[in-house]
């Protein structure tokens, strides 16, 4: 039975939830990037015993877990016969923190995390600047070298080469431009530079990862104003999803969509 790992975004948990599969069974490392995901844990930081704010379990866990650094040992020890990469999460700004890295996601906003005093001292690290963008490759250049050190260099490696959506498709099947797009609640942004932002991102990976297959459902991307997350540039119609699976089919995981029991249970990251 594969293993399946995923380090990346809700576009690739998706496939299984809207298509009946059951994400369960997947090891799901979300809410951080690489450079976060390869720093040292924030000190003095305290996670609280109930869910702070309006977030839901599975938000709460991989806040906890890009702030304490511990997605990175469990995806090493999981042993993924397949380890699947998407970089929409990577649209976050950073933040340093101490000689720390965290990510300053929504559920970070949203949980009040941010007034504690481990957090309270923290600078931002814009996620669109030279900056970040610099510390990005440093920490692929080290991700890479730790998968050829780790039985992670063993799983079967897939890229899902994902973009924001430019155009939506509305309950009537029309497809307009989609517009007034925010990364954070009142904070709006265009899509073109995050766009560009990505497709250097995986040009990079590519480079400097072992070989890895490729999936790409660009001419199934649009948003979709009835999906059952909201309408957002990466919450696309499921004629996306579709293609999706197929490609992965392609590769060998035609039976982790067949059989939801396909991959151990493993909480998300």
């Amino acid at each position: 039975m594969p293993r399946i790992a995923i380090v990346g975004s809700c576009i690739t948990r998706d496939l299984w939830p809207i298509q009946g599969g059951g994400a369960d069974g997947l090891l799901y490392v979300s809410r951080t990037g690489l450079p976060s995901l390869l720093a040292a844990p924030v000190e003095g930081f305290e996670p609280a015993a109930d869910f702070p704010g309006d977030l839901r379990r599975h938000e709460h866990n991989a806040l906890v877990a890009d702030l304490q650094k511990t997605a990175l040992k469990r995806l090493v020890a999981f042993r993924p016969t397949h380890l699947i990469f998407d970089f929409i999460d990577e649209r976050f700004d950073l933040m340093t923190v101490g000689s720390a890295i965290a990510t300053r996601s929504a559920e970070l906003h949203r949980s009040g995390y941010l007034e504690q005093p481990a957090l309270a001292a923290a600078r931002p690290l814009p996620r669109l600047s030279a900056a970040c963008e610099r510390l990005w490759l440093e920490a692929a250049s080290e991700f890479a070298a730790l998968v050829r050190a780790t039985p992670l260099g063993r799983a079967e490696l897939i890229l899902h080469q994902a973009r924001w959506a430019h155009q939506q498709r509305l309950a009537d099947g029309t497809v307009v431009p989609l517009s007034n797009v925010e990364l954070l609640t009142g904070q709006p942004v265009e899509i073109a530079p995050y766009n560009d932002l990505l497709a250097r991102q995986e040009a990079a990976f590519l480079d400097l990862m072992p070989p890895m297959a490729r999936i790409d459902a660009a001419a199934q991307r649009l948003a979709d104003t009835r999906h059952h997350w909201g309408l957002s540039p990466f919450h696309y119609v499921p004629d996306y999803y579709d293609e999706v699976r197929r490609q992965l089919a392609e590769l060998g995981l035609a039976e982790a969509f067949s059989d939801p029991r396909a991959a151990p249970s493993v909480p998300a990251a």
